[in-house]
C-alpha cells in the first residue's frame, strides 16, 4: 500500500484514544515521520533525548521498508503502539517500556475499536532483499532475514514450544549469507 502522511493519522488516533493529550495548542508533543529506508528490523520506534547540537529530540519513526507493502492496519497499529510509548513518557512522565501503564492503554485501545490491533511485538515480514544474512533455525528450519550476524540468538518459536520459553542452545540460529 502506498505510504500516507502520518500527521493526520497521528491527530486522529490522538483524538480517539488519547483524549488529545499528545498535543499542546494543536501541535504534537512528538515529531512523527517515515524512516529514510534504513529502519528495517523494527516497524517503528519512539525516542527521546538530545541531539549533538543540544536541541531536544522527541520523535516517532515508522519503518518505510517494513510497512509500505503491508495493509493500512499495520501502519495504524504500529503508530498507535509508538504513541502509547510517547503518552507514557510525555503525559504520565513515567519511565517504562512495556510496563503496566503501557499494557493497560494498549488493551483499552484494542477493546475500543476493530480497525487495527496494537501488540507488544510485530510479526511483520522483513524485506529479505535488504538483509545481508538469513538466520536459520536448525530445529524448525524457519528463516529470518538480518542485517548483521548476532551471537547467541535462538529461535523464539522453538524455545517456547520445546523449552517452556527458556533459551536453549539446541535452538541457536545459524547465520548464512543472503544470496537473494
Amino acid at each position: 500500500m502506498p505510504l500516507e502522511p502520518l500527521l493526520p493519522l497521528f491527530h486522529r488516533l490522538n483524538r480517539e484514544h488519547f483524549d488529545g493529550q499528545l498535543t499542546r495548542e494543536s501541535r504534537p508533543l512528538v515529531d512523527v515521520r517515515w524512516s529514510d529506508g534504513r529502519l528495517t528490523r523494527t516497524a517503528g520506534l519512539y525516542r527521546r533525548g538530545r541531539l549533538a547540537d543540544g536541541r531536544d529530540l522527541c520523535e516517532i519513526v515508522l519503518s518505510r521498508p517494513l510497512l509500505e507493502p503491508l495493509p493500512r492496519q499495520a501502519t495504524l497499529g504500529t503508530l498507535c503502539h509508538e504513541m502509547i510509548h510517547a503518552w507514557v513518557d510525555r503525559v504520565l512522565a513515567v519511565q517504562e517500556v512495556h510496563g503496566p501503564r503501557f499494557r493497560t492503554r494498549m488493551e483499552q485501545i484494542n477493546r475500543a475499536q476493530d480497525d487495527f490491533q496494537v501488540s507488544l511485538r510485530h510479526r511483520y515480514p522483513l524485506p529479505v532483499a535488504a538483509s545481508r544474512w538469513i538466520a536459520r533455525c536448525p530445529r524448525c528450519d524457519s528463516r529470518t532475514p538480518y542485517q548483521r550476524r548476532r551471537q547467541g540468538l535462538a529461535c523464539r518459536h522453538c524455545c517456547e514450544r520445546l523449552h517452556g520459553g527458556r533459551w536453549d542452545a539446541s535452538c541457536l540460529l545459524v547465520f548464512e549469507p543472503n544470496t537473494a
